[in-house]
């Protein structure tokens, strides 16, 4: 699915603004219209707009209605329903007519209004977002109902996961005016040979007998190759996208029905290698060391809403302390995050909402405390045609982007427990085959799943590990959180000596303005100390090739329990991006880190 652009063959309009509002039952067609009464934001999630207790935690279905005018358009044109994601099952109405369904909260889908529609000057769309998670659903949630006094029925989610179940539509929504017959997808790939490249470009069209042409254009928009779609395209003395030095080409794809352009498209791509090899991560054939944070799309008001303010505030925040990557902790991220990432350079670890899959999982890692019997994991959850379906999504959706280097299959699922290979084994293979350009793998591994009883890692290319020796394990015991750090990391190297080592999360939660003379958890010399001794394990392993901190900035939970005093603190700056003494150990550390060869073998 192509990213919405406006040019001469195409018009997009945004359904960006205020939309009237309801939760609970509604039947669009045959209720009275939503009232004005309720108001929300689009894009944003609900429950930060909303003040109430009782619409903030709601379960079940979050209703949006507004009316819009009906553009002008040609006989060989439709209009096109496009929204940028809706969290975390969607319905969408136009005129009370159902026109479409999407399941996942947090990859793109469009919806095509019926030509016998668009003869009314002004429509109304209603959209359903239904926000349950339950055995079944990307991210993993524990579904319930409560019978009320009053005989009513409350739905509950209790989540599988350690962050805030934010919903709603929370990515942009555009009425498109596209050409019937028109350009559907594009996929560019390439091989780089010595200081050439030989540049393919793949054209999906509804155009009968269509022909498209590719011209190839240089950031200067200069003309470097031109071609038939399919066709071999060289570009000599090719620049390539490095880390933090972006370059990126533009292949202006032109699509024709005879003599007659029918529709025209530019598809913007980095040109560069990943490979990994004697447990290095390659790019363009250097080493490259991962320097960054795994983070959350959360902010302040927006919630999980869009907002590409915030974003580009956090990019730059990243860049200035030195930072050359992140990871989509836990669910895809906007298109025009991964648009940004791509014009500055930034690495990105790019993973699915496959985030809870772990029967027996505390925020706490402590294995549910004994309370009950473990449950088998592989065996409670039914998540296998969800999680391919949101593999294929994103991959269709961010497979040019040369930002991307690693796609991540999972967060932290129960590794060790029985049937965990034979679940993940097809779902790897899976990624591998969808993805033209052939990136690497992983699955970030859980605590529990250590080198002796993890199943998954035998799997993968590369070995990302969420640790927080010293938090956790050994709290407040910093120097038996080394021994336990070094001996764990030693472990997975002499294990695997061909594959590279990221620590995807490692962190300690600190309140800003703590202090104290000793190692004292949640005081900001505490979080020096940990990442101090952290870094210094780190440093002591040639595999090691990379460190993502957890987390960015401080962000909203789910949990309220003893460890979650309104949301997890383990930021180096606070949620409204304000740093902690911490930055300064990072920024100092980070920018004396080259991006390549800094563990050259």
């Amino acid at each position: 699915m192509l990213y919405p652009v406006l040019n001469a063959k195409r018009k997009r309009y945004s359904l960006d603004g205020i939309w009237n509002f309801k939760q609970g039952e509604y039947v669009p067609g045959v209720d009275p219209r939503l009232s004005t009464e309720d108001l929300m934001v689009v894009p944003s999630s609900f429950n930060d707009v909303a003040v109430e207790s009782e619409k903030r935690y709601f379960i079940g279905d979050n209703w949006y209605e507004r009316t819009f005018a009906v553009p002008s358009f040609e006989s060989d044109e439709e209009l096109v329903l496009r929204f940028g994601s809706v969290t975390h099952q969607a319905k969408v109405y136009v005129n009370g007519q159902l026109l479409g369904e999407h399941i996942g909260g947090f990859t793109p889908f469009e919806v095509r209004i019926p030509e016998e529609l668009t003869r009314k000057k002004e429509l109304l769309i209603s959209v359903c977002a239904n926000n349950i998670l339950d055995h079944t659903t990307l991210p993993v949630g524990n579904y319930s109902e409560e019978v009320l006094p009053d005989g009513t029925v409350k739905k509950k989610v209790s989540e599988n996961f350690d962050f805030f179940n934010y919903a709603g539509i929370q990515r942009p929504v555009q009425l498109l005016v596209l050409p019937k017959a028109r350009i559907e997808d594009i996929v560019v790939t390439y091989d780089v040979h010595e200081n050439d490249a030989t540049v393919k470009v793949v054209v999906e069209h509804t155009a009968n007998g269509g022909i498209a042409k590719v011209t190839l254009l240089d950031e200067d928009g200069e003309v470097v190759a031109k071609g038939e779609a399919g066709s071999e395209l060289e570009i000599v003395n090719v620049r390539r996208w490095e880390v933090l030095d972006a370059y990126l080409y533009t292949a202006k794809v032109e699509l024709f029905a005879g003599e007659e352009l029918v529709d025209e498209y530019e598809e913007l791509f980095g040109v560069r290698t990943v490979r990994v090899e004697k447990g290095q991560f390659l790019v363009n054939d250097k080493p490259v060391y991962f320097k960054g944070f795994g983070k959350h799309e959360d902010s302040y008001v927006n919630g999980r809403g869009f907002n590409e303010a915030v974003n580009l505030m956090d990019l730059n925040l990243m860049k200035n302390m030195g930072a050359n990557s992140y990871r989509t902790a836990h669910y895809p991220y906007s298109e025009e995050m991964m648009r940004l990432s791509d014009r500055m350079g930034f690495l990105v670890i790019d993973e699915v909402p496959a985030v809870g899959l772990f029967a027996n999982f505390t925020a706490a890692l402590t294995m549910n405390s004994g309370k009950t019997k473990p449950i088998k994991t592989w065996e409670y959850y039914q998540t296998m045609e969800n999680h391919k379906l949101a593999l294929k999504e994103l991959v269709a959706r961010d497979k040019n982007h040369a930002c991307v280097v690693l796609w991540s299959v999972a967060n932290e699922p129960d590794g060790a427990g029985e049937g965990a290979d034979k679940y993940f084994e097809p779902l790897v293979k899976y990624v591998k085959e969808l993805d033209p350009q052939k990136r690497p793998t992983t699955v970030v591994n859980i605590m529990m799943a250590t080198p002796e009883q993890d199943l998954i890692s035998p799997l993968i290319d590369v070995l990302c590990l969420n640790r927080y020796y010293g938090w956790y394990v050994n709290h407040g015991d910093i120097e038996g959180a080394r021994v336990g750090l070094r001996k764990e990391l030693k472990e997975w190297q002499e294990k695997y000596p061909d594959k590279p080592i990221i620590m995807t999360e490692y962190g300690a939660d600190t309140l800003p303005g703590y202090h104290s003379n000793w190692d004292v958890p949640y005081t900001e010399e505490y979080q020096e100390r940990f990442h101090q001794m952290s870094h210094e394990v780190f440093d002591e392993l040639e595999n090691f090739v990379g460190e993502h901190v957890w987390n960015f900035a401080d962000f909203e939970t789910n949990s309220y329990a003893l460890i979650r005093i309104q949301g997890n603190h383990k930021g180096l700056f606070t949620r409204d991006r304000n740093p902690k003494s911490i930055v300064k150990l990072f920024r100092n550390r980070w920018n004396a880190i080259p991006n390549y060869n800094y563990k050259k073998k």
